[in-house]
């Protein structure tokens, strides 16, 4: 938006726009926010940091899954147009307006103390900032922070702050240990960003914060020294809730990589018992780059479902798309959460008849193909 030149060619397309935009209510506090919404996810390419929006559908289950509460301290680190901050706020202003409005006080709160959002791109943070007003709240905090570097960390002054966290950081990225911020390469000692968004998630969560957080498939799996540490850190000394392994057609037409939800509860005592598993199938859209809307086709009302009563998950079977994981078992696998690890998949047995009998069936077809050769060119000659 930098370099935007709003022009108006001829008079005549002045006063269309304006007739328009005079038939929109604009008294719905909603209006001007989705009108805002529409026109950046019209914007369909990676900035030049490698951010991308992330689908408004994902981040609503997203939300959903934690069901934010008025007492939350809400932050994204990574905040881009702020698209998890306001979907937390809507579904704070649906279910909870009753406090959120109770009083003054209750209000300023809501405004001034609920969202905190950080980016080091400038144009974000005005987009965000912007989104945000035209959503309802006033005085959010959305504000320039690197928050991997080593400047940023050494304020200290959001250790412990926050009790969500809602954030698709920046992936496949590489920073030097130089500037990272130092506690974190103390917890785990790498240079891709999306394990150091991790540790400082960890960070900035209080004791009993919760987060859901997107990363790529690698962190699942890869088999580095630091992808295993931090794994066995979400399972051993904190609470792994779930995971929800996304196609890799979710990000498109921005990119192509597959990726996950994962939602954990930092306790910095364990408590992983099971983890659930779901392996969603389709979002609603199509998987190609024009992203069709495909509503009968989704898996996400069946996730939100199956989520808050994933406890009665114990009796399903690895064949199904959700499952319960012991914790002992993803230990035996080297903390491997890759749900291809322990889904099952079932083939159907198909039998093809001996090679005998297909080789005298090809020599019949053979010889019908040879006789209609010669009788067309009898026909011919």
């Amino acid at each position: 938006m930098k370099d935007a030149l709003f022009m108006m060619p001829t008079a005549r397309v002045l006063a269309n726009v304006v007739d328009q935009l005079d038939a929109i209510e604009m008294a719905d506090r909603d209006t001007k926010g989705d009108l805002y919404e529409y026109m950046l996810g019209k914007i369909a390419s990676a900035g030049q940091n490698g951010q991308f929006r992330t689908p408004r559908h994902i981040i609503k289950l997203m939300v959903e899954l934690t069901a934010p509460t008025p007492k939350d301290v809400i932050c994204d680190p990574a905040c881009g147009t702020a698209g998890f901050l306001i979907a937390a706020s809507e579904y704070l202003m649906d279910h909870h307006s009753d406090v959120i409005y109770k009083d003054a006080e209750s209000r300023r709160r809501f405004n001034e103390e609920t969202f905190s959002g950080y980016d080091f791109d400038s144009t974000m943070l005005r987009i965000g900032s912007m989104n945000m007003l035209l959503h309802g709240v006033e005085k959010p905090d959305i504000r320039y922070k690197d928050s991997l570097a080593e400047a940023d960390a050494a304020a200290g002054d959001d250790e412990e702050a926050y009790s969500l966290i809602l954030a698709n950081p920046p992936f496949a990225g590489s920073l030097d240990y130089e500037t990272t911020a130092k506690d974190l390469l103390k917890v785990v000692k790498t240079k891709k960003t999306e394990l150091l968004f991790l540790t400082l998630f960890l960070r900035v969560l209080q004791t009993g914060g919760r987060a859901a957080v997107i990363v790529p498939d690698g962190v699942l799996f890869g088999s580095s020294k630091a992808h295993k540490a931090l794994r066995k850190m979400l399972v051993e000394d904190q609470k792994l809730d779930g995971i929800i392994s996304m196609p890799s057609g979710v990000f498109k037409p921005y990119a192509g990589v597959s990726t996950a939800i994962v939602l954990f509860t930092k306790t910095n005592s364990g408590g992983t018992d099971q983890v659930w598993f779901y392996d969603m199938q389709t979002d609603g859209f199509s998987l190609d780059d024009k992203r069709t809307e495909q509503p009968d086709k989704s898996d996400l009302p069946d996730i939100l479902t199956r989520w808050q009563a994933r406890e009665a998950e114990a009796e399903r079977k690895r064949t199904e798309q959700s499952f319960l994981v012991p914790r002992e078992e993803i230990v035996e696998n080297d903390y491997d959460l890759s749900i291809n690890r322990y889904k099952e998949v079932v083939y159907e047995a198909v039998e093809y008849d001996p090679p005998g009998v297909i080789l005298k069936r090809l020599a019949k077809l053979e010889k019908e193909i040879a006789e209609g050769q010669q009788a067309l060119e009898k026909l011919l000659g």
